[in-house]
């Protein structure tokens, strides 16, 4: 099962990068004045297909199957533990530096090292917070909260959607999969939880499309499944999308 689930993660991974790259003591400096999100016509049609197609599973709030005509497997899922998906930010890539830097040196600007030779740990940046619109400032140490690693699909809720029936090495990739990863606001970020796209979405309302195609991508990725309210929440999303 492992093996056929990989095979369909890496078969895919080219395609969803290429979408994604379309869409582009800390303190908060200043809110940033309002920003444009646009994504390409091709882009939203993917999404738009792609969210059509993912399973639909049980919503446990009110006992309400996912979408008419799409299999899913009711089954009782297992409580949630983080341990399942691995140790908190692995060096999955192998080039010597864990995820959590290596996001943090994609995400922010004027980006400095601890070690400027070796240049893996962050030291500071700014980062541009997509969730809340403002400007946030970096700095490794005691408020180093400030800015928090978001997994876009929250583990908890990639746990329910589906990943309890994966072999851990697969789960470790998908916590660990940078085209799930966001650099964020830690409040935001500590707000959202494990929140699915019907009970949370970006305070920064601009981003709210471009927050639902990744999430759209990833689940797509992934094989994960959405509850109807879910389905409704970010295909309202998409609907909201500036094209460029």
């Amino acid at each position: 099962m492992e093996s056929d689930a990989l095979r369909f993660v890496f078969a895919v991974a080219g395609l969803i990068a290429v979408l994604l790259i379309a869409l582009g003591g800390p303190h908060i400096a200043q809110r940033r004045a309002a920003q444009r999100y646009p994504v390409s016509v091709a882009v939203l049609e993917r999404a738009e297909a792609d969210l059509v197609n993912l399973p639909g599973r049980l919503d446990k709030a009110d006992g309400r199957s996912g979408q008419t005509g799409i299999s899913q497997q009711i089954a009782t899922v297992p409580p949630y533990s983080r341990d399942a998906f691995g140790p908190a930010w692995a060096d999955m890539d192998f080039n010597s530096c864990d995820t959590r830097n290596d996001i943090l040196a994609r995400d922010l600007d004027q980006v400095t090292y601890v070690d400027e030779h070796v240049m893996c740990a962050v030291r500071s940046g700014l980062l541009a917070d997509p969730y809340t619109g403002e400007d946030i400032e970096f700095e490794r140490g005691p408020t180093s909260r400030q800015v928090q690693i978001d997994h876009v699909v929250a583990l908890g809720d990639a746990w329910q959607a589906g990943a309890w029936q994966w072999e851990q090495t697969l789960r470790m990739r998908f916590a660990n999969d940078p085209v799930n990863l966001l650099a964020v606001s830690g409040p935001a970020n500590q707000a959202k939880g494990a929140a699915t796209a019907d009970q949370w979405l970006p305070p920064n309302t601009g981003y709210a499309c471009r927050y639902a195609v990744r999430q759209v991508a990833v689940k797509a990725r992934y094989r994960l499944s959405v509850t109807d309210a879910e389905r409704a929440a970010l295909s309202a999303a998409l609907g909201r999308c500036e094209v460029d």
